[in-house]
């Protein structure tokens, strides 16, 4: 009969609580190539004439759909920080974000390019009267401050605190990107719905953990 190698174990547990600094680099340069799949995807679609009979509507959708999904992950680091121990997640959540504002501008871009050609008046009445518009761009307007204070010089340059505050700006234009989802689909609303309930699970759980806190 086998026994279990407990020291070995607990030495896998450790190399996973603390990687080493070269195991860091090497996960972060395999993550942020896997991040680049979903335009890889699009680009070889497009190159390929994959993309279906509306392909400007798919580009759309699809960088959409990955600007929210990376909002939601980059949310959900402090998490998954605190409950597995695995501190050294901090240090991917700028990258998630980053590549949250990444596609965010992709975006932008395919709206205002490949769906209105540059026509600002036509954008303009868009914004005006389409609801699903006016959150998506104050959304992304939301994101552009803390994409270009992302940096660690713009933190010493603001200061922590004041840093800190701004960067709590990802709650609402996370909540903003859930409603433009919500608000465009119209009809089945399954995909957004999954969303807004991943959401509401990450900012439940800082709230909870607020509320522990400021409890004697």
């Amino acid at each position: 009969m086998s026994t279990v190698d407990t020291s070995s174990i607990a030495g896998r547990g450790r190399a996973i609580a603390s990687p080493s600094p070269r195991a860091i680099a090497l996960i972060k340069a395999v993550i942020f190539v896997l991040c680049l799949g979903p335009l890889v995807r699009l680009v070889g679609g497009a190159a390929l004439d994959l993309l279906g009979v509306n392909p400007v509507e798919l580009i759309r959708r699809s960088t959409g759909t990955w600007t929210l999904v990376f909002v939601l992950v980059t949310l959900s680091v402090t998490p998954l920080r605190r409950l597995t121990g695995w501190h050294w997640l901090a240090r991917l959540r700028r990258m998630f974000g980053l590549y949250a504002f990444f596609y965010a501008v992709l975006h932008l871009t395919s709206y205002v390019w490949l769906e209105q050609f540059f026509d600002v008046a036509a954008i303009v009445k868009d914004i005006i009267k389409r609801p699903f518009i006016t959150i998506g761009f104050a959304a992304f307007a939301m994101m552009v401050p803390l994409a270009v204070t992302s940096t660690d010089k713009m933190v010493r340059r603001i200061g922590a605190k004041n840093w800190i505050a701004l960067h709590r700006l990802v709650y609402a234009l996370a909540i903003c990107g859930v409603v433009h989802y919500w608000w465009l689909v119209k009809r089945d609303i399954t995909k957004p719905a999954i969303y807004a309930l991943a959401l509401a699970m990450l900012l439940g759980y800082r709230a909870v953990s607020a509320a522990r806190k400021r409890t004697p």
